[in-house]
């Protein structure tokens, strides 16, 4: 475990020494950017530290309208609704979710879209889908939700949702994008731009603003009268609204954001083609390379950190989970960040192979 006094950007300061960041998440890099902070103050300037009333209170501010509306665009949903964060987002989802059906969990799901602490399938992703498939098209009588994050940020994987055409009747389908949106599909539209259309389902998806755009807050999309009911729950009438600033400069940084993704996903590309030596395992539009820990060799992240090259490695999400080595890629990384990654690798695993 390692302390700093600075909010890490590309490096990071341990000790009194600046390091390589390959951790974290932020993938757009925005938190460090100088353009997006300078719109970030304005922000601060314009509307102060906070708005300091619910969002039902009779006087209200109508920027988190003018949000909500570009976010539901982006998403491709009929509407949305903000919140403080995505772990709030999350929560508000599933817990509304949990009068409209029976909750069915895809294995590992992330604890922002819990209901209490729910019993997690064990049998493997394909044995759960084939089962839920089963479960919804043979019980006509009962209501389901079916509940499932769309990218594991562990595994590096992207989850396919094209079994849900398979369903015969209609469900509620509650996805976390939290790791999807902003950076998957077409200008970041996120993993709904990949999830089937079809008669017999209907999305609500739950998504941080923090992993993308470095903007404390969340947002639950989905249909209009999906997004109205869940503004009359004490999830939203009863919470603090995300910091005003952060709604302005997201709004402000359209042009900016398109760059970053621009370059995060050239960042990528030239990631792959620099580890091509390394053994990891990595989706191609994910800026997330895992990275193998054998048990009979020295630590890598601790080989990289005496090389001023700081790597995620921690348990994750509970704290009895085992920690997994992952290099995560930002926008903010230069060329010869990457090449210093691939230098330290190369030379960790042939030497300890």
């Amino acid at each position: 475990m390692f302390h700093t006094d600075l909010t890490p950007g590309r490096t990071v300061v341990i000790d009194g020494r600046s390091c390589l960041f390959f951790s974290g998440f932020s993938y757009l890099g925005l938190h460090q950017h100088p353009v997006f902070k300078a719109t970030l103050i304005e922000g601060i300037n314009q509307f102060g530290a906070l708005f300091p009333a619910s969002r039902v209170s009779n006087i209200r501010l109508s920027l988190y309208e003018e949000m909500e509306h570009a976010l539901a665009s982006t998403m491709d949903q009929q509407a949305a609704v903000l919140f403080s964060s995505g772990y709030l987002s999350g929560q508000a989802a599933i817990h509304y979710a949990a009068n409209c059906g029976e909750l069915l969990y895809a294995p590992g799901a992330h604890p922002a879209i819990w209901h209490h602490v729910p019993a997690l399938p064990t049998e493997t992703r394909q044995q759960w889908e084939a089962q839920t498939i089963e479960k919804v098209n043979n019980h006509p009588d009962h209501s389901y939700v079916i509940v499932s994050d769309t990218v594991n940020p562990i595994t590096g994987t992207v989850f396919n949702f094209d079994w849900l055409r398979q369903l015969s009747r209609q469900v509620l389908v509650i996805l976390d994008d939290s790791h999807g949106f902003g950076i998957l599909g077409p200008e970041g539209k996120g993993s709904i731009h990949t999830a089937p259309g079809t008669d017999n389902v209907r999305y609500l998806v739950t998504t941080s603003l923090a992993k993308a755009y470095s903007t404390e807050g969340g947002v639950i999309a989905g249909t209009a009268a999906d997004i109205a009911a869940l503004k009359r729950t004490p999830y939203f009438t009863a919470s603090t609204p995300m910091m005003p600033a952060t709604a302005f400069a997201w709004l402000q940084s359209a042009p900016l954001i398109k760059q970053q993704l621009q370059q995060l996903k050239l960042n990528i590309q030239t990631a792959r083609h620099l580890l091509e030596g390394v053994p990891y395992q990595q989706h191609p539009c994910l800026p997330i390379f895992i990275l193998p820990q054998y048990d009979d060799r020295p630590s890598l992240a601790n080989y990289l950190s005496e090389r001023d090259l700081i790597i995620s490695s921690f348990p994750y999400p509970l704290p009895h989970h085992a920690p997994v080595h992952r290099a995560i890629i930002s926008a903010l990384h230069l060329s010869k960040d990457l090449q210093i990654l691939q230098q330290f690798l190369l030379e960790f695993y042939q030497r300890h192979s």
